[in-house]
């Protein structure tokens, strides 16, 4: 008797030459499955959906780190109090989220499958440049919705292995890429959080100075963002921090992260406005 069943293995598509693109492969046989091809409302869907803030990361000699709050809001609403923001691009990579928390995710998912389709294609990995590249490509097709008002906003940060050094990349809704020197944030916290680090960060810190300063900006813009969340003692909440060096990335330990935290805390009940800047 003979199997009539289809046959268990990929079909033609998926095994035919093409773009090493993953988004462009799907576009192409699945566009449905794409986070930007959802079916539209008029009017907008901002208090409609879960949205995160704020992300920060700065560079210091070696390497980037990441840092990123855990509230997700809706409208006046905090929908989530342990949301993750900052996730593994690939090896020498990571993306923090901003913006309209569910999109930001599966886009997230996307562009790590995007650079892991890349590098099985071509038998290599992306340029940092190539990677930034791909991820505003991702964020241009997401412009619909962020008309409506479910922007992503993330914010890239890796490892260049050529240069030696780390390096950050912003964006705008349209997939505008910008490359940030020394630090940047973005989310509705952004602005109190860069005022932070404008006069906590040196060229010469060290991973732990770079990690802790950046744990004082969140610090800063929760006190003044109320989309933003500081670290949360009774909970043991505290931000998502990701190191990437020469070494690939890392997540730092929860305990690792506490212990930051609870310095920082500690020292603003003797100063609730922070450490202050040198003059020199």
């Amino acid at each position: 008797m003979s199997d009539s069943r289809p046959s268990a293995g990929l079909g033609p598509a998926f095994l035919a030459s093409g773009s090493s693109s993953f988004a462009d492969f799907l576009a192409a046989q699945a566009p449905e499955l794409l986070p930007a091809r959802r079916v539209t409302v008029e009017g907008s869907a901002a208090d409609l959906a879960p949205h995160g803030t704020t992300i920060v990361a700065a560079t210091f000699p070696g390497g980037v780190v990441m840092a990123g709050d855990r509230r997700a809001t809706m409208g006046n609403i905090i929908a989530q109090r342990d949301i993750e923001k900052v996730f593994p691009a690939d090896e020498f990579s990571c993306v923090g989220i901003a913006g309209a928390a569910g999109i930001a995710v599966e886009m997230v998912r996307l562009f790590q499958t995007e650079l892991e389709h890349y590098e099985k294609i071509e038998g290599t990995t992306l340029s940092t440049d190539g990677k930034a590249n791909r991820l505003a490509a991702l964020i241009r097709t997401n412009l619909a919705m962020a008309m409506q008002g479910l922007a992503v906003v993330p914010l890239f940060a890796g490892y260049d292995l050529a240069a030696r050094q780390g390096r950050i990349f912003s964006y705008d809704v349209t997939g505008g890429r910008y490359e940030e020197t020394a630090f940047h944030s973005v989310g509705s916290g952004s602005m109190f959080a860069r005022g932070s680090l404008k006069k906590l960060y040196r060229d010469d810190l060290d991973e732990e100075g770079c990690v802790t300063a950046l744990v004082q900006a969140l610090y800063d813009a929760a006190d003044d963002d109320s989309a933003t969340g500081g670290p949360d003692i009774s909970r043991r909440i505290f931000p998502v921090v990701s190191v990437i060096t020469a070494d690939g990335f890392r997540r730092l330990s929860d305990d690792a992260v506490a212990a930051v935290a609870d310095r920082v805390i500690a020292a603003r009940l003797q100063r609730p406005d922070g450490p202050a800047a040198a003059l020199t």
